[in-house]
């Protein structure tokens, strides 16, 4: 007798994939013998963590998912930032905006700047590692 397949689609629950996440990069990167043992010590540290920070990495990725899903979980946050400004007397003023362009700005040339100095440094050693090359086999054919 056979068993017809169900229609039935199981939900999962909210920061859940999150929390496997972390679990799969990190048996990834320790390569454990025991990944059930691994992943009960991964989780108790996890508890511990929570319970000493009061940070839920579960309830975080939930609140992740749903922004980017439809941008429903920070709204509360939103408002609060919107109401600080509000106190503070510095309401959304196009000088406000034009200073936040100015230092996006700002630091993306700053960010293009460093990039540019490091790709000059790597070329420079790349150059000294070719020309060490050169100098090592021009001696062992003297030799």
């Amino acid at each position: 007798m056979s068993i017809p397949f169900s229609n039935t689609h199981y939900r999962i629950p909210q920061g859940f994939g999150n929390l496997l996440e972390g679990l799969t990069r990190e048996i990834l990167r320790e390569q454990p013998e025991n990944i059930p043992a691994f992943a009960a010590a991964y989780f108790e540290n996890l508890l511990e963590k929570r319970e000493k920070t009061n940070f839920d990495p579960a309830e975080w990725g939930a609140k992740v998912e749903d922004r980017f899903y439809n941008n429903h979980a920070f709204k509360e946050q939103e408002q609060s930032a919107q109401e600080k400004s509000q106190t503070s007397g510095r309401e959304d003023i196009p000088g406000n905006a034009e200073e936040l362009e100015e230092e996006e700005k700002e630091e993306s040339a700053a960010v293009k700047i460093q990039a540019a100095f490091r790709g000059h440094v790597a070329r420079e050693e790349v150059k000294k590692m070719k020309s060490d090359k050169v100098k090592d086999e021009t001696e062992e054919e003297k030799e």
